[in-house]
């Protein structure tokens, strides 16, 4: 598998490391200073285009990498007010394309177990959620695509949240809290909490480094290769 690097920043100097220990070839690196170079035969160089670029470019990129005709995995968050636009089109031209909010194999089974959680704490209207995330001081979106992602789940199980609201705005009774941290270099931090009066159960998932993300966006892009239509990271682990 041949792959391009769309977006040089940690995490595809991350993504390019683990490549090359697998032995995966790596055709081009485009990084936010050469933009100018994503021509359709540049992209066209790679099996699949791996993009993690910044929220007001995603959309941009993706689309060229759809019109290229070449299999795009993106991570980036902060435009998924854009990602319908981009999927239809996708379907429209049996294009290929896989975006997650967050590639760690560990964090998508974090979801899971939300998603379970949630069902449960439905039928439990005496216990109350409340999300926080921690993230490293350079993270541009705040709350994180991988923190929506958690609302949206609990939002979808238990009908007495109707959205989410960030904190310190003053949030409803229908509204799903939403602390966002900014602190040091960490890596990425999701507590989901339920609270009563008398006790509270919570699940965390606390990444130690940037290489689950990235191996799991290799996983994708090797899973992505021969296939078309539009997935999740959930389709890749048969969740």
């Amino acid at each position: 598998m041949k792959i391009g690097l769309l977006g040089y920043g940690k995490m595809g100097k991350a993504i390019d490391e683990i490549a090359t220990a697998r032995s995966i070839e790596v055709v081009w690196r485009i990084g936010s200073k050469e933009l100018a170079a994503l021509t359709p035969e540049t992209i066209r160089q790679a099996d699949v285009v791996i993009e993690f670029t910044r929220p007001e470019a995603a959309f941009k990129h993706v689309m060229l990498c759809l019109e290229a005709g070449v299999p795009v995995v993106s991570g980036t968050t902060g435009w998924q007010e854009q990602l319908p636009e981009a999927e239809a089109f996708c379907r429209q031209t049996n294009g290929s394309m896989l975006w997650a909010s967050n590639f760690s194999v560990g964090v998508n089974l974090f979801f899971a177990v939300n998603q379970f959680l949630a069902q449960l704490m439905a039928k439990r209207p005496e216990y109350a959620a409340s999300l926080t995330e921690i993230h490293h001081i350079h993270k541009l979106d705040a709350p994180s695509g991988t923190a929506i992602t958690i609302a949206n789940d609990v939002i979808a199980a238990a009908d007495r949240y109707q959205s989410w609201q960030l904190l310190p705005a003053k949030c409803l009774p229908e509204q799903l809290p939403i602390t966002a941290l900014r602190e040091g270099e960490v890596p990425g931090t999701h507590q989901i909490l339920w609270q009563s009066a008398i006790d509270e159960i919570s699940i965390e998932h606390k990444a130690h480094s940037r290489t689950g993300f990235a191996s799991g966006a290799l996983l994708a892009a090797e899973w992505l290769q021969h296939k078309r239509g539009v997935f999740r990271m959930s389709d890749v682990l048969g969740l």
